[in-house]
């Protein structure tokens, strides 16, 4: 028993000894992660201080370089080379205040220094300007002075404040012989021209007959300085343009164009447009003084196109001028022109093209015109309206009455590109007359005439034309379409077509419509105006139309049953002569039918055609004749004799080879004689 109890004893002590050192084990790793992080700690507590002292250190020195910073900023001119200031910028994309503040710091110290200065130079020149407009009565030096005040604009303001001043700059330029004083004098009051301020008071200092003087001075630049201080007068000054025609700035003006200098030409010539816009004595006075040949001349030979602008812009105003335009046209003025309608620049090439057009009705028979001719034709595939409206108005005039610029146009396609240009006009009317004009001068009266005819044809152009007959009426295109029609049908091959195209029908309502309009404000010299045209012109070109159109049987027939005979009848005592052509010569042609004649003659056409057998008109009388003898074919004997006599002793007394034409004409019911003594007086 004893032995038990002591081995349970030392089981117990061994126990309680492991127990001691686990506790011992325990207390050891305690004692060493506290040994850690009091390491640690004493590691992090040195790096906070490091970065403390650090802070410290950069916010010292941010402290010490801000006034660089500002400094930097505001005066940089005050740095020392080579030294850099530290940037508080940390984002590149993100200025910093100070650095925002540069710019403006910039201007404002820049404006306060102007500022300075502005009031020394105005406080120098105030001191200065009663002696020196002493001065300048007697001494030359005294206009170099003030020519340099004049460079500072605090001075200059001075200066032409002063009304004593700006005169005696005025007087010392006119009085003068040294040129160098003359040269100052006259920059001094170019200096003050760009200010509204310094223009009123060399016009109120009586300075525009001095600079107009000036423009004869053998010295470049005084005259360069004088015309341009009057370009700027003539700007911007009221009363200036009077004031130098007063001063005969004109007669002054217009020599200067011999000048080679491009930027003097320019200048010289926007005044001369200036001085003549609205003005027809000046017109009249560049024309005495050769102006036109001048203009032209720059227009052929100069490249400059400031120059050329302004040359084509004084050209565009004398090209309305009836004095001016022949001028213009006799010194080669329309090649001139036409050189510029092919450049770049937009703003030439439209005045050189309305220049043209105002001077083309007065060169319908200059010569030399085929480049141009051939550009206009190119020209009319234009989208442009101006440039259509330009180019069908110069082709339609210089196509007028002139037979080998018809056949040049011909040739080069133009009746092909003016069928385009009037289904691309609309409703313009300022593009579909001329058009519809030039197109009419192109199918008569010159070798190609028939191809033209044919060529409206064949590129469908009958249907476009016709339907301008239609409603609303815009009478100046009217008439022009009508005499295009006319001619038209001279072709045979054209007959078919206009028929189908509603042609007769639409000339017919044109014509009651204007022989009403006639009738209603009675009968007489007085004429009817409709858009400027005469309603008379409108009722002889439609009847000329269908008289042509009345060559063909079937029109003829499509003619007469319109009820259009009674008409015709009374259209013999028209007071106007062309009327009573037109008209009996339409009966000639419906009276190769029967039934036409007996219709003649139920209206009484027999009187008035006996009284048109003694028309002095020919053609007239002719017609007059072959209708009374259609109409008394089925007549009695007596009848026929007594028309024998008649037209024996009134129309043909004098001559028997006459008499002899119309018998044979009469057998062989052909007018051809008739139509070939119309007059072209219309068309």
């Amino acid at each position: 028993a004893n032995q038990f109890e002591n081995i349970e004893d030392d089981v117990k002590l061994f126990e309680i000894q492991e127990l001691f050192l686990n506790s011992i084990s325990a207390v050891e790793s305690v004692i060493s992660v506290q040994m850690i992080v009091m390491h640690h700690l004493e590691g992090l507590v040195c790096l906070i201080c490091l970065f403390l002292h650090l802070c410290s250190d950069i916010e010292a020195q941010y402290s010490l370089t801000r006034a660089q910073r500002v400094r930097a900023a505001m005066f940089p001119e005050t740095l020392v080379e080579g030294e850099t200031v530290l940037t508080a910028q940390s984002n590149p994309d993100q200025p910093t205040n100070v650095q925002r503040l540069a710019e403006p710091s910039q201007l404002l110290k820049t404006a306060i220094i102007h500022l300075i200065n502005y009031q020394d130079d105005a406080e120098l020149a105030t001191r200065a300007v009663p002696e020196l407009t002493k001065l300048l009565a007697d001494e030359d030096q005294a206009a170099l002075i003030v020519n340099q005040l004049t460079r500072k604009e605090a001075s200059r303001r001075v200066l032409m404040q002063s009304p004593q001043m700006v005169s005696a700059v005025v007087r010392a330029m006119q009085n003068t012989g040294d040129l160098e004083t003359a040269r100052c004098a006259a920059s001094v009051l170019h200096s003050l021209s760009h200010q509204r301020e310094g223009l009123l008071a060399i016009f109120k200092s009586g300075g525009i007959p001095a600079l107009v003087r000036m423009l004869s001075s053998p010295m470049e630049s005084v005259m360069f300085y004088a015309i341009t201080t009057l370009h700027n007068l003539l700007l911007h000054q009221e009363g200036a343009k009077m004031a130098v025609r007063l001063a005969d700035g004109l007669q002054r003006m217009v020599p200067l164009l011999k000048k080679n200098n491009p930027k003097f030409l320019a200048i010289t010539t926007d005044c001369l447009q200036l001085l003549s816009y609205g003005n027809q004595e000046s017109k009249l006075i560049i024309l005495a003084n050769g102006g036109p040949e001048g203009l032209v001349f720059i227009m052929r030979n100069y490249n400059y196109e400031k120059l050329l602008w302004t040359t084509s812009r004084v050209l565009k105003v004398l090209s309305v001028c009836p004095s001016n335009k022949p001028a213009i046209v006799d010194a080669g003025g329309m090649q001139a022109l036409g050189q510029h309608l092919s450049g770049s620049s937009q703003r030439l090439t439209q005045n050189c093209l309305w220049t043209l057009r105002n001077l083309s009705d007065a060169a319908t028979k200059q010569e030399g015109l085929d480049g141009l001719l051939q550009i206009l034709v190119s020209q009319l595939g234009s989208d442009d309206v101006n440039m259509l409206t330009c180019a069908t108005g110069i082709l339609s005039n210089l196509t007028c009455n002139n037979a080998r610029n018809k056949a040049l146009v011909t040739q080069s396609g133009g009746v092909e590109a003016l069928i385009h240009a009037v289904l691309r006009a609309g409703e313009k009317e300022d593009v579909a007359e001329p058009a519809v004009c030039a197109l009419r001068h192109l199918t008569s009266r010159h070798p190609d005439a028939e191809l033209a005819q044919n060529a409206v044809r064949l590129h469908y152009g009958i249907p476009a034309i016709t339907k301008l007959l239609g409603q609303p009426h815009y009478w100046p295109v009217v008439k022009a379409t009508v005499g295009l029609i006319r001619n038209l049908a001279l072709c045979p091959v054209n007959q078919a077509p206009l028929r189908e195209s509603g042609t007769i029908p639409r000339l017919v309502n044109l014509l009651l419509k204007a022989h009403q309009e006639t009738q209603r404000h009675g009968s007489g010299a007085q004429q009817t105006y409709q858009d400027g045209v005469r309603m008379e012109e409108i009722v002889e070109g439609c009847t000329g139309a269908l008289h042509i159109l009345a060559r063909d049987p079937i029109n003829r027939g499509e003619i007469a049953s319109m009820q259009t005979i009674p008409l015709f009848v009374q259209l013999l005592y028209s007071y106007v002569e062309n009327i009573k052509r037109v008209s009996a010569g339409v009966l000639c042609e419906l009276a190769l039918d029967k039934q036409c004649a007996e219709m003649i003659d139920a209206e009484g056409a027999s009187a008035p055609l006996m009284e048109l057998l003694h028309s002095p008109n020919e053609g007239i009388a002719t017609y007059a004749a072959a209708v009374l003898f259609r109409i008394s074919e089925d007549k009695s004997s007596d009848y026929r004799k007594r028309v024998s006599v008649e037209l024996t002793h009134s129309l043909f007394k004098h001559d028997p080879a006459a008499w002899e034409m119309v018998n044979i004409f009469i057998q062989k019911s052909d007018s051809t004689l008739a139509h070939s003594q119309i007059s072209a007086h219309y068309y």
